[in-house]
């Protein structure tokens, strides 16, 4: 039988979501029903509103991290049971046969991953749904025990923000001794810092806004560069190892590329649509540019041990599921610390309008 629940969705590109029921799959054998608790507010979550991400724009139901509860499983299900603590993020299915599915990413699944909302579900083609919204349900692979002692409301944007900083600042080789910026305060940025902090980096804040220093040095940064002061900008030419882009909006990365050192790496994770490259700056000091999606099932899992070893989570303002159009619009103003996180306790009420 369909389960019928209760989400928040978007038409018209808008972001003044209205209250609807929807309906999710029938319990499969290797499924978990999860009632989600708290889902975070990603700045991808806009650009997906706004058709800026090739997802179909009509009845999207967004939200790509979140935690929860699990309330049912599939015959087939071990290791989870009902009323364990859960995370989902933003892959939650994949061919599981190809190069990238063998080596645990997932993300990279060169039959196309499916995506939590706005996806095309392997067995049935329907679209998938995302996290804004009461229950889901998901494949028990792709569901994450939530390690004891993580806030689930705090804990839930790692599961997109912290993943997304967590596997290239691994794959960059990121350790004592390492010296990283961080370009960009935000709810990706945020966790960037603690994580490069963690890892035993000297961590340096890229940002236009310099009230943010005493939050820079609080989560862990040594400084905060001011990249609207030219005179701090050619103080920290060719000073970093690592620079970790994640600014959502469009922006020119040649000045971030001049702060590199040589053999220095630009990893752009905060998709900022459209972006031009300028190829021919990466000459200057055998510079790199990469980018990174999210991540797979074996570094989530790895980054959530990590965060709870050391007690690593966002910074939230945690809101009723009622307030998620004004939290999108905050979100586009930039008027968040760090990040939004819904709290969907409050569908349990009737259906009406976030009116």
């Amino acid at each position: 039988m369909l389960a019928i629940t209760t989400a928040w969705q978007s038409t018209d590109n808008s972001t003044e979501l209205r209250r609807v029921t929807i309906e999710r799959r029938e319990l499969r054998d290797d499924d978990l029903a999860v009632r989600v608790d708290y889902c975070g507010v990603c700045h991808s979550d806009l650009h997906a509103i706004h058709g800026l991400v090739g997802k179909a724009t009509k009845g999207l139901v967004p939200g790509h991290e979140f935690t929860g509860t699990v309330t049912d499983i599939g015959p087939a299900v071990t290791g989870f049971a009902p009323g364990d603590r859960v995370a989902v993020g933003t892959v939650v299915d994949s061919c599981g046969k190809c190069a990238m599915c063998r080596v645990g990413q997932e993300n990279y699944c060169l039959e196309g991953p499916v995506t939590t909302y706005g996806g095309k579900d392997r067995v049935d083609g329907t679209t998938t749904q995302g996290g804004y919204s009461r229950e889901y349900i998901v494949r028990s692979s792709f569901a994450y025990p939530l390690p004891e002692g993580l806030d689930p409301a705090a804990a839930a944007p790692l599961l997109c923000a912290g993943i997304t900083v967590w596997e290239p600042l691994r794959a960059a080789g990121v350790g004592q001794g390492s010296t990283v910026a961080v370009a960009g305060l935000g709810g990706v940025g945020h966790l960037g810092v603690k994580f490069a902090v963690a890892l035993g980096a000297e961590v340096t804040v890229l940002s236009r806004t310099p009230d943010k220093a005493a939050d820079a040095r609080a989560l862990g940064a040594t400084e905060l560069v001011d990249t609207t002061d030219e005179a701090q900008l050619a103080a920290a030419a060719g000073r970093f190892d690592f620079i970790l882009d994640t600014i959502s909006a469009p922006h020119d990365l040649a000045p971030l590329l001049d702060l590199l050192a040589l053999d220095g790496t630009l990893s752009v994770v905060g998709a900022p649509l459209p972006t031009q490259v300028p190829l021919m700056l990466l000459t200057r000091g055998r510079r790199k540019l990469t980018s990174s999606g999210t991540g797979g099932r074996r570094g989530t899992a790895e980054m959530l041990a990590f965060a709870a070893e050391r007690g690593i989570v966002a910074d939230i303002e945690r809101v009723p599921s009622t307030q998620v159009s004004e939290a999108l619009d905050r979100l586009e103003r930039n008027e968040v610390r760090y990040r939004f996180v819904l709290d969907l306790a409050d569908l349990e009420e009737a259906p009406g309008s976030a009116d």
